[in-house]
C-alpha cells in the first residue's frame, strides 16, 4: 500500500461484515449498533447497493418516544407498519393497528413464500420464515367484520364530538355547556339519542327557564347543535355511541404464549366517515392516558398504537383541539405508550406535534407538481444533516425502501440512513373474511361487546317527564270538568297542573333518581371527556 492510499475502515463492534464498507457507510452503521433489545427494520443502502451487515434497527427501549411513518401511497408504509408489529409482538409489546383498506388482517395468518420475498430476504440477510401473530379484530360500532367497538356520548366528550358533528368553536363551547348541565341534573348521556333529548328539552318551550340558566348558551346555538346532532344520527352515526362501552385496557393484553396482541381495528366499512374513525382513534388513545399510571421510561413498551391516516385528525381542527393533541402525547410516553402517526408527508402533522415525534421512517416522496416539490424540500429540512442528498434519495426510492433515523439508546438522533426494508413474516394482504369471522366469534371478548346495552339514561328519564306531565294535565282537565260538590260549602281549591305533575308519583321517582347525582358533575379532561368511567 503506498503512502497515498488510505488505510481500510475498521468495523465498530456490533457492525458484522462491515470492514468493506466506506468510511461514511461505516459511520451511518456504527449509529445503529445498539447492544441491548431491537427492532430490525432493514439493511444500509449506500451508492444503490444493498449492505446486508449493516444492520439499521430500532432500539426496543426508545419506542415509546413516538414515531412517524410517511410516504407516498404505494411506496410501502402498510407493510413497514405489519414488519414492526411483528417484532413488537414477538418482544412481548402489545400493539394497536387501524386497518383502513382491509390488508392488515394478514397479520394473524403466516405469510407466503415466493420468489420477491425470498430475494428481499437474501438481499438484507434475513432468515425468513412464515410466522402469524396472535390478533383481535374489532370494527367501530360493529359496522363490519369485528368485535364492537363503543363508546358513551359523555365518555367521548364536548370536544371529540364537536369535531365528528363539524362544530365552530362557539358551538363546541356550547356543546361543552350542555354536557355540564347534563352532567349537574344526573342525565345520563350513554346514546346520541341521550344527548338529543337533552338538547330538544332545553330548545323546547318547557326548557327555556333552564337554558337562560347554562351561561353563554343561546337558543340559537342551541338549535344548531340539535340540527347536526339529527343529522348526524341520520348518517347512520347511532352504533358508535352507547354501551357496553370499550374498555381500552383490552389493548395492553398479551397471548398465553407471552407474545404481545395484536389489536386491529377494523375500518373498511367506515373509510367514508373520515372525521369519525380519525376521532374514535383519538379517543382510545385519551382514554388510555386517562388509566394508565406513570410510569416513567421502561425497558420495553407498554403498548405501541399506530395512529393511520393522521392528518384526518388535524384538517380544519381548533388551535385548542391541537393544544390538547400535543399534550396528549407529549405526556402519554411517561406512561409507558408509544405512538406511531402514519400519513404521506411530515407537514401533515402539526410541528408542536411533530416535535414529539423521536422515530422517523420515511417512505418514497413525488415531485410531479411543484406542491410536491414544496413538500419535498419541506420534509428534507426535517432530517438532520445527511451525507445523502435527501432530494435525490425520496424521489428515487423503491417500494419497501425509506429513510429512517431513530434515538439512540442514550436518546441522540441516529445518522440518517437510506434502508432496504426487511420483509413481514405474516401474510402481506387480507386474510378470508370466512376466517377472521371465526376468530372474532372465538374471542374471549365478543361475548363481552357484540350485544348493544340500552340502559335508563336521560333519554328514558326525560320520557317519563313528559309522560308524567301529559297524565298530570289530563287529571287536571278531567278534574276541572267536574261539577262543584253539593252542600253549599266552598270547593276545595283545585291543585294547579305544575302542582300535580310535581306530585306525581313518576316525576317524584325520577327527582330522587336526578336529585341523587346533584352535585355529582363527571370530572373533565382537556378534551372534555369523562376521566372516570360510569
Amino acid at each position: 500500500m503506498s503512502d497515498s492510499e488510505a488505510p481500510p475502515a475498521v468495523a465498530p463492534e456490533g457492525v458484522s461484515g462491515a470492514p468493506g464498507l466506506s468510511q461514511e457507510a461505516l459511520e451511518i452503521a456504527s449509529g445503529y449498533a445498539f447492544a441491548g433489545p431491537a427492532l430490525d427494520l432493514g439493511a444500509l443502502l449506500w451508492d444503490g447497493r444493498s449492505l446486508p451487515d449493516a444492520r439499521i434497527r430500532i432500539p426496543l427501549p426508545v419506542l415509546n418516544r413516538h414515531g412517524l411513518v410517511a410516504g407516498a401511497t404505494g411506496t410501502g408504509k402498510t407493510k413497514t407498519l405489519q414488519l414492526i408489529a411483528e417484532q413488537l409482538s414477538v418482544q412481548g409489546v402489545p400493539v394497536f393497528l387501524a386497518d383502513i383498506k382491509g390488508d392488515v388482517s394478514g397479520i394473524s395468518a403466516p405469510g407466503v413464500s415466493n420468489d420477491k420475498v425470498l430475494a428481499r430476504a437474501q438481499e438484507v440477510h434475513q432468515e425468513w420464515t412464515p410466522t402469524a401473530c396472535p390478533a383481535e379484530f374489532y370494527a367501530l360500532g360493529g359496522m363490519g367484520r369485528g368485535i364492537p367497538v363503543r363508546a358513551t356520548v359523555t365518555s367521548f366528550g364536548p370536544v371529540l364530538l364537536s369535531k365528528v358533528l363539524q362544530l365552530n368553536q362557539t358551538q363546541e363551547q356550547s356543546l361543552g355547556l350542555i354536557f355540564h348541565y347534563a352532567d349537574q341534573k344526573g342525565l345520563e348521556l350513554f346514546d346520541l339519542k341521550d344527548l338529543r333529548a337533552v338538547v330538544t328539552f332545553l330548545t323546547s318551550d318547557e326548557g327555556k327557564a333552564e337554558l337562560k340558566g347554562i351561561g353563554g348558551l343561546s337558543p340559537a346555538t342551541a338549535g344548531v347543535i340539535l340540527r347536526s346532532l339529527t343529522a348526524f344520527e341520520a348518517q347512520g352515526m347511532s352504533p358508535f355511541f352507547g354501551e357496553p362501552e370499550f374498555d381500552t385496557s383490552e389493548l395492553l393484553r398479551t397471548a398465553s404464549d407471552g407474545r404481545g396482541m395484536v389489536s386491529v381495528l377494523e375500518l373498511p366499512e367506515v373509510q367514508d366517515k373520515p372525521q369519525l374513525f380519525s376521532t374514535f382513534l383519538m379517543w382510545m388513545l385519551v382514554d388510555l392516558f386517562h388509566d394508565l399510571p406513570e410510569v416513567g421510561d421502561l425497558d420495553k413498551p407498554k403498548l405501541v398504537f399506530f395512529f393511520d391516516e393522521a392528518h384526518l385528525l388535524f384538517t380544519g381542527a381548533s388551535k385548542a383541539f391541537l393544544e390538547s393533541i400535543t399534550q396528549t402525547v407529549r405526556l402519554i410516553r411517561s406512561k409507558g405508550v408509544g405512538v406511531f402517526f402514519v400519513t404521506q408527508t411530515p407537514k401533515d402533522v402539526p410541528s408542536d406535534v411533530l416535535a414529539q415525534l423521536g422515530n422517523r421512517v420515511q417512505h418514497a416522496l413525488r415531485a410531479f407538481t411543484p406542491d410536491d416539490q414544496k413538500a419535498l424540500k419541506a420534509t428534507v429540512k426535517t432530517f438532520p444533516n445527511s451525507a445523502y442528498d435527501l432530494e435525490e434519495v425520496l424521489t428515487g426510492m423503491g417500494t419497501g425502501e425509506a429513510v429512517v433515523t431513530v434515538l439512540s439508546e442514550k436518546g441522540a438522533p441516529t445518522p440518517v440512513a437510506a434502508t432496504r426494508l426487511r420483509a413481514p413474516q405474516s401474510l402481506m394482504g387480507p386474510v378470508d373474511p370466512a376466517a377472521l369471522d371465526r376468530a372474532v366469534r372465538a374471542s374471549p371478548l365478543y361475548g363481552r361487546y357484540a350485544q348493544a346495552v340500552d340502559r335508563e339514561s336521560a333519554y328514558e328519564k326525560l320520557a317519563a317527564r313528559d309522560a308524567a306531565a301529559a297524565q298530570a294535565a289530563a287529571q287536571a282537565a278531567a278534574e276541572a270538568g267536574r261539577a262543584p260538590a253539593k252542600g253549599g260549602g266552598r270547593a276545595k281549591e283545585e291543585p294547579s297542573v305544575v302542582e300535580q305533575v310535581v306530585g306525581s308519583g313518576i316525576f317524584k321517582s325520577l327527582a330522587r333518581s336526578m336529585g341523587t347525582q346533584i352535585g355529582r358533575e363527571i370530572t373533565r379532561s382537556l378534551f372534555g371527556t369523562a376521566r372516570r368511567r360510569r
